[in-house]
């Protein structure tokens, strides 16, 4: 088969290796049919759609609605890079799917508003379907109403009439969304489990996503429900576009 692509963005080893186990277990891809590609660390190479069954993008540090002078050199690069590739992608209406960082990429590209109306501490919240989720290939045997992971600054404020709203929460109005039939963005983890989430509380401890002193509640937070449908997400989505 053709690779599917992950495209990632976190500088650290500890998260972003186990970002990698977490979508290679989940979408059930051995090692070379999931191609790993640490933006952080170089430019991205030249990727050839007709070549590829998809492409994932990871969460990570970056927040898409972020003055120009708080962001890096590396992520002003990454942020050129994801745009000239979703130029193609959604032009073919490629298969991708965009996890977190992909709300604000994907987003950002369609014209979407994003800022930081609609954060969510690090926690689990349960997410709904649209009528037009509940309608998706994607969330095919999910329930209407699922426990998912979520930890972010920034969310769609508003999104574009062309895009098709499939899911949100009661303090994130968009937890996903669809461009074409097959570009997708989730604000959502669905790579996480509970072990991954714990890890990555501590790897971003003091990232301003809670205070210094809310570590051990932070995770506490995390464990006080079962989130068992998202990932089932990832298996579709490999299943579904694998060529």
């Amino acid at each position: 088969m053709k690779p599917f692509v992950l495209l990632a963005t976190r500088a650290e080893d500890v998260p972003a290796d186990e970002e990698y186990a977490l979508m290679r277990r989940f979408t059930g891809l051995a090692e070379q049919d999931l191609i790993r590609i640490r933006l952080e660390q170089a430019p991205m190479p030249p990727l050839d759609l007709d070549d590829l069954s998809g492409i994932i993008v990871g969460g990570g540090p970056f927040n898409a609605s972020d003055t120009d002078g708080a962001k890096s050199p590396v992520q002003h690069r990454v942020e050129r890079e994801i745009g000239a590739l979703l130029d193609r992608v959604v032009e073919a209406d490629f298969p991708f799917l965009g996890a977190c960082y992909g709300v604000g990429t994907l987003g950002v590209h369609q014209g979407a508003t994003i800022d930081r109306t609609y954060a969510e501490p690090i926690s689990v919240v349960p997410v709904s379907l649209t009528e037009a989720g509940r309608d998706d290939p994607l969330f095919a045997g999910m329930p209407a109403t699922f426990d998912a992971f979520v930890g972010h600054k920034e969310a769609v404020r508003a999104l574009p009439a062309h895009l098709t709203l499939l899911a949100g929460s009661p303090a994130c109005p968009v937890q996903a969304f669809r461009s074409g039939r097959n570009v997708y963005a989730t604000q959502f983890h669905p790579e996480l489990d509970v072990d991954g989430i714990s890890t990555r509380i501590r790897a971003y401890a003091g990232y301003g996503y809670f205070a210094p002193d809310e570590l051990d509640a932070t995770l506490a937070a995390v464990r006080r429900g079962a989130v068992t449908h998202p990932s089932r997400m990832l298996r579709t989505f490999a299943e579904r576009y694998a060529r």
